[in-house]
């Protein structure tokens, strides 16, 4: 059983709900993001969402944008993140995904992405602009090597769509819970009761959903439709606002209140 399904199914048993948090690799370096996964789990993290820095991150918004561009600046690279999540297992076994844009990967090569990516230990990875009609390239190899693919869904995918991600996908759904790019919002979404309600028609995968959770309430909201919720942006933005013994307290205190808001 892979590190994820694992997960899941031992919150299942608990009749909790996964708290997935991403934060950006590299940002603002390659030393504070192995610290922080550690961190993060601790505070309740379930699954780790590590952000790969790319140059044009077209589906977020300013505070993730800005993250990238700090963890560029600071020479982040694949490889770098790659050597992260290997130094990582050598303390933990969090679920790790890797999540970005189809053309650093294409870059590295697919086939080696996966071989590597697989033997530093990550679990899985999601690429935001990788249709999944299109993701053969990528699909293949990571079956071979054990990585989970996992695919976006929002509120616009129909049924088609909808029904190739159940078929391709693995590990995990991600459910976008707004139209647009990333960022907290002061609200839910008014039709995610139903829009959640025909996506588990179809979908057998657990559903983390994501985009816009901000504080414990809406997790909690989203977490009673949901598998599991993401949080981003809000998390991200604490690396924008403080750093050292500040920042890790300031993670602290915000990732242990968003899993409560889920138990």
């Amino acid at each position: 059983m892979s590190r994820l399904a694992a997960r899941f199914t031992a919150l299942h048993t608990q009749n909790s709900k996964a708290l997935v948090t991403f934060i950006t690799a590299g940002d603002p370096d390659l030393q504070t993001t192995e610290a922080m996964i550690h961190l993060l789990e601790a505070a309740g993290a379930d699954v780790i969402e590590l952000g790969v820095p790319f140059s044009d991150p077209m589906a977020d918004g300013p505070t993730i944008q800005l993250s990238s561009e700090r963890a560029l600046a600071a020479g982040t690279t694949l490889h770098g993140i790659l050597n992260v999540v290997k130094n990582v297992r050598t303390r933990s076994q969090i679920p790790i995904i890797l999540m970005g844009y189809l053309n650093p990967l294409h870059a590295y090569g697919y086939d080696l992405f996966c071989r590597d990516a697989a033997a530093a230990g990550v679990d899985g990875v999601l690429v935001v602009d990788m249709p999944p009609e299109e993701s053969r390239e990528l699909t293949v190899p990571a079956r071979t090597y054990g990585l989970d693919v996992i695919f976006l869904l929002t509120p616009t995918s129909d049924a088609a769509r909808i029904a190739t991600v159940n078929q391709l996908g693995s590990g995990f759904v991600y459910y976008v819970t707004v139209t647009g790019v990333t960022g907290a919002r002061t609200s839910v979404s008014s039709t995610l009761t139903q829009e959640l309600t025909r996506v588990k028609q179809t979908i057998s995968l657990p559903i983390m959903a994501g985009f816009g959770i901000s504080t414990p309430e809406q997790a909690r909201e989203v977490g009673q439709l949901a598998d599991g919720v993401v949080v981003g942006s809000a998390i991200v933005k604490l690396f924008e606002q403080y750093s050292g013994e500040q920042l890790k307290h300031e993670l602290r205190q915000y990732v242990s209140a968003l899993k409560q808001a889920l138990m």
